[in-house]
């Protein structure tokens, strides 16, 4: 058993792609799985040309806006490996959805522009890398755009990252006259045919100095190659595979995925690199992934994949051991045994049944309202994974029903979004009415939206001036009473019943912390 335990694990390679909006991550990931032979040919995000649309793009609104609105998980088989990759929305109203996917992955690609450099949202993804010590690869994308001197791109990366770079493949000119890259990791020149649905072909060269080299790019481009190779290899370190791991050197890699180029490259140095699935910690102990005993945890719900069946899905993240299909486990936060008939693998939205998985897998498990975003299944050890907060919402507003017939499927529609961990639900004690909290405009559009089409229920929207919820708690009992009965207008219970206080400005927020000693403010859900 344990052999064949350790030869699955060595063979999967779990990551997300990350960036800033349209650098092009979904395009990217459209590209892998081309080349997984996942799908045949490669769809396009916008485009007039291409009817295919982008294949981890599968929502309606999705296809509407051109943006991505929910991480997607895609598996597929690379030669000997099994490589899962989550695309994440990049727009930073969905930024909790993206930090809640990186506690599930080993390793990350970012994605960056070549015209427009390190972006904000890039910045504070890249935190959360450093944070948790994830090894992390840059590709610089759009290099058949007119752009930035590529040293230039790779000084910003180390002052913006705060990383040491190295890059492995090198561009031969930039924008119109984009001729090609050279792969510094494996010797290859790569000839550049704009095409964006197949692969451009590529060169094997043993030495850069050969003439080889002059005829197929022209001679003052390959001189100038030459020169670049130099500065490189006296200016950077030598790529060493263990600093990668340690994550403090970050591998560059250049091309262009919409023309499928520099795609292949990336994905071959990837696979041998990256690491293999790693240790989690849980409150309790260090998990690690070779232990015969199975454990997971859920790290996202979506509802409504198939919107004939209004199912809701937990996707589980598995960490140690071997799932298998219609065997019992714990549900550690209910305390009760579950089984699972029909566990799934993604392709985004085409699923199929799977009898086992293995740790770096993430399987989706219909969900009854069973599951909340964190919880641990495992085969009967009381384990409780940690690190997937709710953050406090910035943007407050009162949603009413806007037709009294359809109430039922309203409260439905509501509570199974609010259970994906979109948005944040509270009830105002004092009125009974329902607050919706989000971290971004654009999150009420997308409730809006789903609400009506996958649920057909129509609500509306009224404003409400806050500042912040905090959720409170006390050793103290009498203090609690004496806080909720002063401030009853502004309390509020979350979908878990928990006490929260909306503070409808900064000074009444500090007025009351100062009132109240005995009394503790939390910004966050876990505490």
């Amino acid at each position: 058993m344990s052999e064949t335990l350790n030869h699955e694990i060595s063979r999967r390679r779990t990551f997300a792609i990350i960036s800033h909006p349209d650098a092009g991550k979904t395009t990217l990931t459209e590209k892998l799985l081309l080349f997984g032979g996942a799908i045949h040919v490669a769809g396009a995000v916008k485009s007039n040309k291409i009817k295919k649309t982008a294949t981890s793009d599968w929502m309606e609104i999705e296809k509407q806006r051109g943006i991505s609105v929910a991480t997607s998980v895609m598996g597929f088989d690379y030669g000997n490996y099994k490589i899962n990759i989550l695309d994440t929305p990049g727009h930073q109203d969905f930024a909790e959805d993206t930090f809640r996917t990186l506690t599930a992955v080993d390793s990350v690609i970012i994605v960056v522009d070549v015209a427009k450099g390190v972006e904000t949202q890039t910045r504070r993804l890249m935190e959360v890398c450093r944070m948790r010590k994830t090894p992390v690869i840059i590709f610089v994308n759009k290099l058949d755009r007119e752009g930035r001197d590529p040293f230039d791109i790779l000084d910003e990366l180390e002052q913006e990252l705060h990383i040491g770079v190295r890059p492995l493949s090198w561009p031969i000119n930039i924008g119109a006259k984009f001729k090609g890259v050279y792969n510094i990791y494996e010797h290859g020149l790569d000839l550049f045919t704009p095409d964006k649905q197949r692969v451009s072909e590529r060169v094997e060269i043993d030495d850069v100095n050969s003439p080889e080299v002059d005829r197929l790019v022209g001679e003052s481009d390959a001189a100038k190659l030459r020169e670049d190779l130099e500065l490189i290899e006296g200016v950077y370190p030598e790529f060493d595979k263990q600093t990668y791991l340690d994550a403090s050197i970050a591998p560059v890699f250049f091309g262009s995925a919409l023309n499928t180029f520099g795609v292949k490259e990336l994905l071959d140095c990837f696979v041998e690199i990256a690491p293999e699935p790693r240790p989690v910690d849980a409150v309790e102990r260090t998990v690690y992934p070779q232990e015969e005993a199975f454990s997971g945890f859920v790290f996202k719900i979506h509802a409504n994949m198939d919107p004939n069946h209004r199912s809701c899905i937990a996707f589980v993240k598995i960490c140690s051991g071997k799932f298998e299909r219609n065997v019992n486990y714990l549900h550690v936060r209910q305390g009760k045994q579950m089984r699972f008939a029909a566990p799934t693998a993604f392709m985004a939205q085409k699923k199929s049944i799977v009898d086992e998985a293995f740790p770096g897998d993430i399987v989706g498990i219909p969900d009854n309202g069973n599951f909340k975003i964190g919880d641990t299944l495992t085969s009967g050890e009381k384990l409780h994974y940690k690190g997937l907060p709710s953050f406090s919402p910035e943007m407050f507003k009162y949603i009413e029903n806007a037709d009294p017939m359809k109430a039922k499927q309203l409260d439905k529609g509501i509570s199974q979004l609010m259970d994906e961990g979109v948005a944040q639900l509270f009830t105002n004690s004092f009125n009974g009415r329902k607050i919706i909290g989000t971290v971004g405009q654009l999150q009420f559009e997308v409730i809006q939206y789903r609400l009506l089409h996958e649920y057909g229920a129509q609500c509306r929207w009224e404003p409400i001036s806050l500042y912040k919820a905090c959720w409170i708690e006390s050793d103290d009992e009498k203090a609690l009473a004496a806080f909720k009965a002063r401030k009853r207008q502004y309390m509020a219970i979350d979908k878990d019943g928990r006490d929260v206080f909306m503070a409808d400005s900064n000074y009444v927020l500090q007025m009351a912390q100062s009132d109240f000693p005995d009394i503790r403010f939390h910004f966050t859900s876990e505490f």
